[in-house]
């Protein structure tokens, strides 16, 4: 296989950018992702890669549940924030203001415009991430915006 065609061609996918938030107690995790799809509408359901090696991973894998946020266009700087271990303090994660949400009581954090909760209904390792599929059991709106996509921010995740 030609490695440097394979690379881009995976990193031609079209990402958005998200915060995906899990909690366990008193320990939070939260974290940029990009490997995120739609999978079935009824019922609702995600598909995500998660990070094998991660906190975020082991609380997910922990407690069966997780939060997804979409980042807005305008949004890189929260994006890059995420990419450092995550530091509560207060009800601030990495210096950005959560609230629980309705359901599960995981971290969503209000400067973004959309959200959801989810329950994992399978998990599959596989390489350095899993593949979550998880159904959504609620969601929000904070505002409307253009979402946040990897190529847009010049960075690259993948290939």
């Amino acid at each position: 296989m030609d490695l440097e065609a394979k690379k881009k061609v995976l990193r031609s996918f079209t990402y958005g950018l998200y915060i995906l938030t899990a909690k366990d107690g008193e320990e939070y995790a939260a974290g940029t992702v990009n490997w995120v799809t739609q999978a079935s509408f009824t019922p609702p359901l995600i598909a995500l890669g998660v990070k094998r090696d991660s906190r975020l991973h082991a609380l997910i894998e922990r407690t069966g549940r997780l939060a997804l946020m979409t980042l807005a266009a305008d949004q890189k700087a929260i994006a890059q924030d995420f990419f450092k271990p995550t530091q509560r303090e207060g009800e601030t994660l990495n210096g950005h203001p959560f609230v629980p949400s309705p359901t599960f009581g995981l971290p969503l954090l209000t400067e973004l415009p959309y959200w959801l909760e989810a329950e994992v209904r399978h998990l599959y390792p596989g390489g350095d991430h899993s593949l979550v599929v998880a159904e959504v059991v609620e969601a929000g709106v904070r505002y409307e915006a253009k979402p946040l996509v990897m190529w847009d921010t010049g960075w690259f995740y993948g290939g």
